[in-house]
C-alpha cells in the first residue's frame, strides 16, 4: 500500500537561559528566538476521506501546542525540561500522543542561526 507523507508547520517566539561549555556568558542571560516547528504524518489514504490526516485536525493540535510555547520563557514550560532543539522536539512529539496516524517526524529549527533538530519516529 502506498504511504504519503503530509506536514504542518508553525513559528513561536520564546526565551530561554542555557548552561553551556561555550559561549557561555551569553546563554545564561535570558535572550529569546525565533522557532520554526514542523511535524509530519506519514501514512496511507483513508478511502473515505482523501487523506492521511485531516490537516485542520493537525492545525489544531499544534495551536495549543504553540500557546504553550509562544512568548514564553521556556525554562519555566512544564515538562519541557532543558530548552534545547532536542527536547522541543521530545515535547512536540509527546504533545501529540495519541495521534492518529501518529508523527512520523518532528523538526525544530531557528533560521536567524542555522540551527536544527529532526527527530523520525518509527509507526
Amino acid at each position: 500500500m502506498m504511504e504519503l507523507t503530509v506536514s504542518q508547520r508553525f513559528f513561536f517566539d520564546a526565551a530561554h537561559t542555557l548552561r553551556r561549555e561555550i559561549e557561555a556568558e551569553s546563554s545564561r542571560r535570558i535572550h529569546g528566538h525565533t522557532y520554526h516547528a514542523e511535524v509530519a504524518v506519514r501514512g496511507p489514504v483513508d478511502p473515505a476521506t482523501g487523506m492521511v490526516v485531516d490537516l485542520g485536525i493537525l492545525r489544531t493540535r499544534l495551536q495549543a501546542v504553540r500557546e504553550q510555547l509562544d512568548h514564553h520563557l521556556l525554562d519555566e514550560v512544564p515538562g519541557l525540561g532543558i530548552p534545547t532543539l532536542e527536547n522541543l522536539c521530545l515535547f512536540i512529539a509527546d504533545a501529540l500522543a495519541g495521534m492518529r496516524p501518529p508523527p512520523s517526524r518532528v523538526r525544530v529549527w531557528r533560521d536567524a542561526l542555522g540551527d536544527e533538530c529532526v527527530l523520525a519516529l518509527s509507526a
